[in-house]
C-alpha cells in the first residue's frame, strides 16, 4: 500500500497543469462512488457496534488526558524540523531565498519549539492558524489547503490545550473534547481529500510521472497483477478519499486508524525522513482518534457529525 498515500509534491519539483477531465472520467467517478459507498457502509456498520470496537486496544484510553500535549509535540517537531530543512508547513514548499525566507524559518522554528514546550499553547495555536493565510500569499490556496491538518490541530489545541502541570494533563469537559475532535477530524480528513485531487485525480500527469520515477509504488505490479498506471492512480486517489471520509466520519475510530495506518507507515520505507516529518501532524491526529476511541467515556463523542445538537444534550440536565 506504499504508493497510495505518498505525497508526490514532497519529492518532485514537477508541477503540471491540473486536468479535471481525468477526475470527471466515468472510470474515475466509479472509483469515487465506490469510496463513498464504503464510507457510508462503514458508518452504518458502526451503529451496530458499541465502542471501543477493538477491545484489546482499550488500555490506550488511559492516555486521554495527555492527548493535547502529545498532539502539540507532533506538530511542533514537524514545524521545527521543516524550518531547519528550509521548508514551510510541508516538505514540498521551499522557503523563499533572502531575508523573508530566513524570517519565516525563524518564526516556524520558534513556533515548533513553543508547541513542544506545552506552555500557553492557545497563543501558539492562534499563530499556527495565521500561518495558513500567510502561506497562501506565497504558495497559493491549494498548497495550504493540502495542509489543513495543521489547521485542525491548531483548532483542537485552541479548544482543548494541555493543562498547566508539568506533564500537560488536560482537564477539559466532554463539550471541549466533542468540539476539538470534530475540528480535527474534519480538517485532517479534508486535507486528504484535497490531496487526492490535487496530486492524483485532478493532476494525473503528476501522479503518472511519479510512478515512472518510483515504479515500485504500484502495489499491484509488486504482487504480480498487471494494472495500468492510470487505473492505479484512480485507485490510489479513491483510497485517499475513502480515508479522508472515514476520518471525517469518526465512525469506529480505532479500526479506521489501524486500517489507514498501514499505507501511512508503508511510505516511510520509500521516502524516509521527509515523509516522517511531513506526516507527523497526521500521525498525531490518528493518535488522538485512536486514544479517544479507546476511552469508553469519550468514544461516543468521536463520531458525532452534529456537535451543536450533542452539545445541547450535554448541557441539558439529566
Amino acid at each position: 500500500m506504499g504508493g497510495v498515500l505518498a505525497h508526490e509534491k514532497w519529492f518532485t519539483n514537477a508541477r503540471p497543469d491540473a486536468d479535471w477531465s481525468f477526475a470527471a472520467d466515468p472510470a474515475t467517478l466509479a472509483f469515487l462512488g465506490g469510496a463513498v459507498a464504503l464510507a457510508v457502509a462503514w458508518r452504518l456498520a458502526a451503529r451496530r457496534i458499541r465502542g471501543p470496537e477493538v477491545p484489546f486496544l482499550a488500555p490506550l484510553g488511559r492516555l486521554s488526558p495527555w492527548i493535547p500535549r502529545l498532539l502539540a509535540i507532533h506538530a511542533g517537531v514537524s514545524l521545527l524540523a521543516q524550518s531547519v530543512r528550509g521548508t514551510y508547513l510541508a516538505p514540498g514548499l521551499d522557503l523563499p531565498e533572502g531575508g523573508f525566507g530566513i524570517a519565516l524559518a525563524i518564526v516556524e522554528g520558534l513556533l515548533g519549539v513553543w508547541l513542544v514546550s506545552g506552555v500557553e499553547i492557545r497563543w501558539a495555536a492562534a499563530l499556527l492558524v495565521l500561518a495558513g493565510p500567510l502561506g497562501m500569499l506565497a504558495y497559493g490556496p491549494v498548497a495550504i489547503l493540502e495542509r489543513a491538518d495543521l489547521l485542525g490541530i491548531a483548532l483542537f489545541l485552541a479548544v482543548l490545550p494541555p493543562g498547566p502541570d508539568r506533564y500537560g494533563a488536560a482537564t477539559g469537559d466532554d463539550r471541549r473534547v466533542l468540539w476539538a475532535a470534530f475540528y480535527l477530524r474534519v480538517m485532517v480528513g479534508g486535507s486528504l481529500i484535497v490531496l487526492a485531487f490535487s496530486e492524483k485525480l485532478a493532476n494525473p500527469d503528476l501522479a503518472l510521472g511519479f510512478l515512472d520515477r518510483y515504479p515500485a509504488l504500484n502495489l499491484f505490479d509488486a504482487v504480480g497483477v498487471s494494472v495500468a498506471d492510470e487505473t492505479f492512480v484512480r485507485f490510489a486517489g479513491a483510497v485517499e478519499v475513502l480515508f479522508g471520509l472515514l476520518l471525517i466520519s469518526g465512525a469506529m475510530p480505532q479500526a479506521a486508524v489501524v486500517v489507514a495506518g498501514v499505507p501511512f507507515n508503508a511510505t516511510l520505507f520509500f521516502f524516509g525522513v521527509s515523509e516522517l516529518i511531513g506526516h507527523l501532524p497526521v500521525y498525531g491526529a490518528m493518535l488522538v482518534l485512536l486514544v479517544y476511541g479507546s476511552d469508553p467515556r469519550l468514544a461516543p463523542l468521536v463520531p458525532v457529525l452534529n456537535p451543536w445538537r450533542r452539545e445541547r444534550a450535554l448541557r441539558s440536565p439529566p
